[in-house]
């Protein structure tokens, strides 16, 4: 039974503005990717990368999680019944908007590092950060559930387990090298480890979200190509 125009007019709509935010987001993920390696660059070599925007230094933070932000709030137009999907949106969005509240600590914690409020600040964003980052493959995860592509579905919940799991670690081992920096009664040599892995801490972890987040940008691009040749084929069949 063919389908109705004003329907498939809908639908070509929703896979239109889907393709977009996919896109959006591939893009913001890639702005993300670069960030991270500036700054883990900016500790280990003669980098004055976040000094050459002034007193604009936060602005990339920014822009990235308001690409983010927009390219989540395009995928609201697929499929805006399903309930389980608007709540996995609505937590991404939230953390996006959280990260460009915060994104103003990164500069103010790398102009004044010995400043508790702004390095916690800065920690707050890095969190944050990784949050959206599983948050969106979470989302990417429902999206496929909606999709009528199988081998597609098997291949977003195997590497998206993939993601959340090295993501996961992550927040694991910085938790516990801060929970054990707390304990008052750590002999001295532990407190030396700690305080050295510290230093580099952050900065290896930056290194290390690198990998779930080239895997993500992958996801994203192949689930774009997916519902691009569906948009195509939708159209192509409407003419």
């Amino acid at each position: 039974m063919p389908m109705p125009d004003a329907a498939k007019a809908g639908l070509l709509r929703a896979l239109g503005c889907l393709v977009r935010g996919l896109s959006t987001l591939f893009w913001g993920l890639g702005l993300m990717a670069l960030v991270c390696l500036q700054l883990a660059r900016a500790q280990t070599a003669e980098t004055a990368w976040l000094e050459s925007f002034g007193r604009l230094a936060f602005v990339p933070a920014l822009i990235l999680s308001g690409m983010l932000w927009r390219g989540l709030r395009l995928l609201r137009a697929f499929q805006p019944q399903e309930r389980i999907w608007r709540r996995a949106l609505d937590r991404a969005e939230a953390l996006a908007v959280t990260g460009a509240g915060l994104s103003p600590f990164l500069f103010w914690w790398h102009q004044f590092p010995a400043v508790p409020l702004f390095a916690a600040g800065a920690g707050l964003l890095f969190l944050s950060s990784l949050g959206l980052l599983m948050q969106i493959n979470a989302v990417l995860r429902r999206l496929c559930a909606m999709l009528p592509d199988e081998t597609l579905r098997a291949e977003t919940k195997l590497f998206t387990a993939c993601n959340l799991t090295l993501l996961f670690a992550i927040f694991a081992g910085l938790g516990c090298g801060f929970l054990l920096s707390k304990l008052p009664g750590l002999p001295v040599f532990a407190r030396g480890l700690l305080a050295a892995a510290g230093g580099g801490g952050i900065w290896f972890a930056l290194l290390l979200a690198l990998l779930p987040l080239t895997m993500t940008m992958a996801l994203v691009w192949k689930i774009k190509e997916v519902v691009f040749s569906s948009l195509l084929a939708a159209s192509g069949g409407s003419n």
